[in-house]
């Protein structure tokens, strides 16, 4: 797995409260921003495929996880 401190400048951009955690509006949020409008359901189910630890929320360690195995 990679080192959860390369995504760590990301994972901010997304976690708008800095609460250290990402949920389906953050997500949705920055996706409206950058011009790709996608829908509740479908930013629920991102989350859902991201959260390992089934809390409905991504954590930096889910993320670094998901994107070093993107890679």
């Amino acid at each position: 797995m990679s080192d959860p401190s390369e995504y760590a400048s990301t994972f901010e951009l997304i976690d708008l409260d800095g609460d250290g955690l990402i949920t389906a509006a953050e997500l949705q949020r920055l996706m409206t921003t950058i011009g790709a409008d996608i829908s509740d359901e479908f930013a629920t189910h991102a989350v859902e495929l991201i959260d390992s630890d089934g809390d409905g929320l991504i954590s930096l360690e889910e993320l670094t996880a998901f994107l070093s195995h993107s890679e």
